[in-house]
């Protein structure tokens, strides 16, 4: 079931892999002051687990198994990013690795591990609001998300981009390996049986081949704070909040229009 009662907004970043949706989350959550969730961390924290204690990771009952007894915590950082600990363990350092990434493909397939990882994913965003990045964010964990936005990008450009992230990290990257191994997780996203990779009827589609990322974050935020004919921000079916929708500012507006139509 879907989490009713939310406290806050949410905002739904979608697409493949290497298309920025992890650099944008972050700069648009740090903009609006509300966490930020890479939602594929878990699937690779998990992933790095199995393959940690010899667990074969196309072994779906096993690792389905050893998803539901590790201890889940995630934890923000000072500047708001929510990141995954696996038994008191921080994994962000783990998980960098492509031999992790090019194994969370068939871990991200497992229709157990992804129905007990999207109960995580909506508990995170059942009492505040949040930015969660993934590739079915909009359509399957929150299809009533406030904001669903669409990343796309040419996959010679995301081949690029991860490549200078990981030479940024001090990893070892080779830019045609990257580019073989993103086709060949685009083919396995579009293609998997439970909850594949898809862009929402409702999305917004945002193609960032030609943008920076930081254009592209500017681009949602403006979005979002957009004001509608009635003064409020622009999102599907909800309620207006304050963190996103300045309601103060909207008030002082209207008190403004009523004190000159009362001087007419």
């Amino acid at each position: 079931m879907i989490p009713r009662g939310r406290r806050g907004i949410v905002i739904a970043i979608d697409g493949p892999a290497g298309v920025g949706k992890s650099t944008v989350g972050h700069l648009v959550a740090k903009s609006l002051g509300c966490p930020f969730v890479n939602s594929g961390e878990m699937y690779r924290a998990l992933t790095w687990k199995a393959m940690q204690i010899g667990v074969d990771v196309n072994d779906a009952a096993r690792v389905a198994s050893l998803a539901t007894g590790l201890r889940w915590e995630f934890h923000p950082t000072a500047e708001g990013t929510m990141r995954t600990f696996i038994d008191g363990e921080n994994v962000a350092a783990h998980i960098r690795d492509e031999r992790v990434s090019a194994a969370s493909s068939a871990v991200a397939a497992n229709p157990e591990v992804r129905r007990f990882l999207c109960r995580l994913q909506r508990g995170l965003g059942a009492s505040s609001s949040i930015v969660m990045e993934g590739r079915d964010i909009g359509t399957h964990v929150f299809p009533d998300a406030d904001y669903k936005i669409y990343l796309d990008a040419e996959v010679g450009e995301r081949a690029k981009r991860r490549y200078r992230q990981l030479k940024a990290s001090g990893l070892p990257a080779g830019l045609q390996r990257i580019r073989e191994a993103m086709l060949k997780r685009d083919l396995s996203d579009l293609k998997r049986r439970i909850n594949p990779l898809c862009q929402a009827d409702d999305a917004i589609v945002i193609d960032s081949t030609h943008l920076t990322l930081h254009e592209v974050a500017s681009k949602i935020i403006r979005l979002i704070r957009r004001p509608s004919s009635n003064g409020r921000s622009r999102r599907a079916g909800a309620r207006p909040r304050p963190e996103v929708e300045r309601p103060g500012r909207v008030q002082e507006g209207r008190r403004r229009a009523g004190a000159r139509r009362a001087r007419r």
